[in-house]
């Protein structure tokens, strides 16, 4: 059965030449259309559509978005653009349309838009979270990689991993994918993308889950610009309710910029008998710049043994700041799993380093599992 489309666009050069896409496109049939949307809110509704295709350069079809959520109820209304921005986000997912799409947009990419949305609609609602390091070796990758997979299972929402260690980022390794595109692709075509398309530079995981690799080559590195990989992240919260990022280790320009971008930063640290306490705190002395620190930055040790409520508060006290968690170490478990291209939570789902992460997901998103106690 074919998708009916209304398609509201002002110009009418443009109007000819979106129809013409729609009508090519396999399983879409061109409904109706309309250079003013007026007629389309009084007219359109006897055409029954299931999408609802608006320009919104227009100021005025803006404002009538609400009215054309509620006027086709029935249908998924996208918004259309010559270029797509943060606060077109903002607006669209505030008005309840469903998604949005760059003009002209080719038949695949109407395709595509569709799919993707059908599983969750744009956002405006995401939560960006870094993983930052003093030194190299905190277990940040492990870690990110099963919260993400236990973010993705506990909430049926899209999750998205950034590895953002452009030099010697591991992730695709770590989740075995092979990506057709990487982080580099990403950042060089950031302008032209818009947020249906930049899902595609994401290499699919798990159910619910995806991740955008680093570079496969060291000196990659130095073509990714501070202000495209910032756009990446602001256009990748209109497509994943939680984000995660793999960060390189110290302060430099990407790991700053992705804190400063991040609504919470973590930072991490293996336990391993040298200096992890002192070098979490001269980091956190940098990080006390925002006035709003202690809200934005957490603190996390892994391979804690023995990993209980005890060596935690012993930690807080060490560190002289709270630890938000603490993980076991459990590193033949996670070795084995890493090795088979598996992620630990998988593979011993009761094991304590799944328990721990199940409940820094849980904190993320704001739940308590009462079998799982207190750490």
């Amino acid at each position: 059965m074919a998708y009916r489309v209304i398609l509201v666009e002002g110009n009418q050069q443009m109007l000819e030449r979106l129809s013409g896409v729609i009508r090519s496109a396999r399983e879409f049939e061109l409904a109706a259309r309309y250079q003013r949307a007026g007629d389309a809110l009084g007219q359109g509704s006897v055409f029954k559509p299931d999408i609802v295709l608006v320009d919104i350069d227009s100021n005025d079809n803006v404002s009538l978005l609400e009215d054309f959520v509620a006027t086709f109820s029935a249908a998924s209304v996208f918004c259309l653009s010559d270029k797509w921005t943060p606060s077109d986000s903002e607006v669209i997912a505030k008005a309840g349309a469903r998604g949005f799409l760059i003009k002209p947009f080719t038949a695949d990419e109407l395709q595509e838009a569709v799919a993707t949305f059908a599983k969750t609609g744009i956002s405006a609602g995401a939560e960006v979270f870094s993983f930052f390091s003093s030194k190299g070796k905190s277990g940040k990758t492990t870690l990110i990689s099963n919260l993400g997979f236990s973010l993705a299972q506990k909430t049926g929402q899209q999750v998205g991993i950034i590895d953002a260690d452009v030099q010697f980022g591991d992730m695709a390794v770590f989740l075995n994918v092979a990506p057709k595109t990487t982080i580099l692709e990403a950042a060089r075509d950031i302008n032209f993308l818009s947020p249906v398309t930049l899902n595609g530079y994401f290499a699919p995981v798990d159910d619910n889950l995806r991740v955008l690799c680093g570079t496969s080559r060291p000196e990659y590195a130095e073509q990714i610009g501070i202000k495209n990989f910032t756009e990446i992240i602001a256009m990748a919260r209109s497509m994943f309710r939680y984000i995660l990022i793999d960060l390189p280790q110290g302060f430099n320009p990407i790991s700053i910029a992705a804190a400063e971008a991040s609504d919470v930063t973590y930072h991490t640290a293996m336990i391993n008998g040298g200096f992890e306490i002192q070098h979490m705190q001269r980091a956190l002395e940098i990080f006390k710049a925002w006035p709003d620190y202690e809200n934005r930055v957490k603190t996390i040790f892994t391979r804690v043994s023995p990993c209980d409520k005890e060596e935690r508060h012993k930690l807080s006290q060490a560190l002289g700041y709270p630890v938000a968690a603490i993980i076991p170490n459990e590193y033949m478990l996670v070795s084995a799993a890493a090795n088979n291209g598996q992620m630990a939570m998988r593979v011993e789902p009761d094991s304590m380093f799944a328990q721990t992460v199940n409940r820094l997901a849980d904190d993320i998103i704001g739940k308590t599992h009462i079998r799982w106690g207190n750490p």
